[in-house]
């Protein structure tokens, strides 16, 4: 299936863009002009958006394993760092206490289950005391390609995690990414939207995201150039508005009381 093939790819390029946008909104606010009840932290602004850099550490390597399909039923594969036993309804894929993108060693077994609609390619994963450095993830992880017709493709993440950490403290994330490319003959006619929202529980706080215009981009811009979310955190709502399509590292943030400000990424 042509829509396997892709997967990889597709997987790799959310990493990729996830990684740049988080580059990016990591900048620090807290000595700007705003009440104090209604800021973010660097940390919690950080920790919104970085649960995606463990939950989503073997992504690219669990669709590079689902490409080999059904037909390696009773077979295995491996390189390096994981290892893979494949049945009928999915693969059980062993890390060794490996590097994965960049990450800290990650070490555990997840279970993989073929997804039944024949109109695209799926499946999902369990994580179940699977390590990164010493990190435990736990949850489900679920994923679904569609290629469209001409050149775009688009994939769904649908997650429910809960991240154990080694001081004890927990984070809890649930929600939906969508990342959809558009392949031009350039890397600035190459085009991506990410779409949706989730919610995370940490320290006795909730924070949601909800992605409420298309964040889009391109393969030669290092920024995110439009798109608008809203960043939330007890009730209280921070809109950032990411630009109208320019190259430019600049963002408009809105605060509850109306206040706004130029966001330098």
């Amino acid at each position: 299936m042509q829509s396997k093939k892709l997967f990889t790819y597709t997987a790799a390029a959310m990493a990729a863009i996830t990684l740049t946008f988080l580059q990016s909104c990591s900048s620090d606010a807290d000595e700007q002009d705003i009440p104090q009840e209604a800021q973010l932290s660097q940390e919690e602004f950080q920790a919104v958006l970085e649960t995606e850099e463990w939950t989503g550490v073997a992504d690219t390597a669990l669709a590079e394993l689902f490409q080999n399909g059904n037909s390696n039923s009773g077979k295995s594969a491996a390189n390096e760092c994981y290892q893979a036993e494949y049945t009928e309804t999915g693969f059980t894929a062993t890390f060794g206490n490996c590097v994965l993108n960049g990450t800290e060693n990650v070490n555990g077994t997840l279970v993989v289950t073929y997804g039944t609609d024949p109109e695209t390619a799926s499946f999902t994963a369990v994580y179940d005391s699977f390590y990164v450095g010493d990190i435990e993830v736990n949850g489900t992880r679920s994923f679904t390609l569609t290629a469209s017709e001409g050149n775009s493709v688009s994939m769904t993440i649908v997650s429910d995690m809960t991240l154990d950490f080694a001081d004890g403290s927990t984070i809890s994330e649930s929600g939906t990414r969508s990342l959809a490319i558009t392949f031009g003959e350039t890397l600035a006619d190459s085009t991506f939207s990410i779409e949706g929202d989730w919610t995370l529980l940490k320290d006795g706080n909730t924070y949601t995201v909800a992605i409420t215009s298309p964040l889009t981009g391109n393969f030669e811009c290092g920024y995110l150039v439009s798109g608008v979310m809203t960043l939330g955190k007890n009730g209280l709502s921070i809109i950032a508005d990411l630009g109208d399509g320019q190259c430019d590292n600049l963002a408009i943030l809105t605060y509850p009381n109306g206040v706004q400000e130029e966001f330098e990424l």
